[in-house]
């Protein structure tokens, strides 16, 4: 069992009550490091670049940029991203910069990669936003690149989308044999399948019985193209919030960035005292979940990330 946790980078507004931009990067740094002195095993950023539940004109930190300064305050927890938008880099300089990650990192890559989805951004940056399919497909075909080229001495492809002529990609990234490859998003019939040919761990949510019916789907994909299900990771990452008591939970109320309600939000997240935070990993767990990497919904307080690594993840080490 794995658990990471993310760092705040402003995208959902977590740090708009700090208003010097370098404080901001500065609880950023200091987070990370915490999470690395609690035993973490993982630290998780997103790639994003306008704010959520809408664009606020407020700071948001690009993942990869992120991820190469905190690869050099930290020294032994794993980095990894929740999850790359495939459409924002070209898969050769991709696979440049993730191999740079591993080997700056000291071999601590998780490379997390998705198809997109936040169309204001894709409009906001000047990217075409392709179909659910095309994008998914031109996500394969980067796993492909960046695998053969963290691999190989030179590499060519010519696929659908992308084609490039006897590629380098120095140095290559230094954990045996690769870094982990995370293929981010639930879709049942496409990427399910990609996770199922490409892919070492998947990151899907939902509810108990959605989460579980996703990873049946994920078991048959593997069945259909003889991979070993048991070998690939199955995470969750949700918003969390834990007080010690119910009354703390409840006078809260909801933290949910889409403004859901309580009730609602509770049920679909790890919100809870560590008791029922415990509990519903448990019940997750016995559906096959391996890692939790979840997004502490009272940034910049450190209240949830402290008690989640003090209290509940002891009971699951």
């Amino acid at each position: 069992m794995k658990f990471g946790v993310f760092i705040p980078q402003g995208w959902k507004l977590e740090l708009k009550s700090i208003e010097d931009p370098v404080a901001k990067w500065a609880k950023a740094v200091e987070i990370a490091q915490l999470a690395e002195e609690l035993g973490y095993d993982s630290l998780w950023v997103y790639d994003h670049f306008h704010n959520v539940p809408k664009p606020a004109q407020e700071a948001m930190f690009e993942c990869w940029t992120t991820m190469a300064a905190i690869s050099q305050r930290t020294r032994k927890i794993m980095l990894g991203q929740m999850v790359g938008c495939n459409p924002y880099r070209n898969p050769a300089l991709l696979a440049k910069i993730t191999s740079n990650i591993d080997v700056m990192s000291g071999g601590r890559l998780i490379w997390g990669i998705g198809a997109g989805w936040y169309r204001n951004e894709f409009n906001g940056y000047g990217y075409e936003f392709a179909s659910n399919g095309d994008r998914l497909r031109a996500m394969r075909e980067t796993i492909e690149i960046v695998t053969g080229m963290w691999k190989e001495p030179s590499f060519s492809y010519q696929g659908r989308y992308y084609q490039l002529e006897r590629g380098e990609c120095d140095p290559k990234p230094v954990q045996t044999p690769r870094p982990q490859v995370l293929v981010g998003g639930g879709g049942e019939k496409v990427t399910l399948r990609i996770v199922a040919r490409l892919a070492d761990a998947s990151n899907f949510g939902g509810k108990p019985n959605e989460w579980a019916a996703k990873a049946e789907i994920l078991a048959g994909h593997c069945r259909d193209v003889g991979r070993d299900y048991d070998e690939i990771q199955k995470t969750w990452s949700p918003e969390i919030h834990i007080r010690e008591t119910e009354k703390e939970l409840v006078d809260g109320g909801s933290r949910s960035t889409w403004g859901e309600e309580f009730e609602s939000w509770r049920a679909g997240n790890l919100v809870g005292t560590p008791e029922q935070v415990a509990e519903k990993i448990a019940a997750y767990q016995a559906l096959g979940c391996t890692g939790f990497y979840p997004w502490c919904s009272d940034y910049p307080s450190t209240e949830t990330m402290r008690l989640f690594a003090e209290k509940v993840i002891p009971q699951f080490r």
